[in-house]
């Protein structure tokens, strides 16, 4: 079997396994309601409202812009002062990624402190 035919193979295989997922996930779930029902109790309890939180889209964004500013600083390094090749890119990715998310958890611990000191 070559590369090629097993590359659409797994492909194939994948998507197959992906939809079965997602039948057994909805058939369960429905199971689990039914036997909810037949205890008596009322489903609904368990779809609580989502709010809508901005901690993921913070930490992503902030994890991106350090990225962004970790690749941009390896460059400098590496073709500037220094002949450092991969070693200032990964260094610099990891550094600044750092930094972005730990400034999204400051940001975070802050406006939680905020919220329970208006409650």
């Amino acid at each position: 079997m070559g590369p090629d035919i097993l590359g659409i193979v797994m492909v194939m295989v994948a998507i197959v396994g992906a939809y079965i997922m997602i039948v057994y996930l909805r058939r369960f779930t429905n199971e689990e309601r039914l036997a909810m029902i037949e205890k008596g109790v009322d489903p609904q309890l368990f779809n609580l409202k989502k709010t809508s939180s901005t901690s993921l889209p913070l930490r992503a964004s902030l994890l991106m812009i350090g990225a962004g500013v970790g690749l941009l600083l390896g460059h400098f390094l590496d073709r500037a002062f220094f002949d450092m090749e991969e070693v200032a890119y990964f260094s610099m990715l990891f550094i600044w990624g750092g930094i972005g998310l730990g400034a999204s958890y400051l940001i975070e611990e802050r406006k939680l402190k905020a919220e329970e000191k208006n409650k």
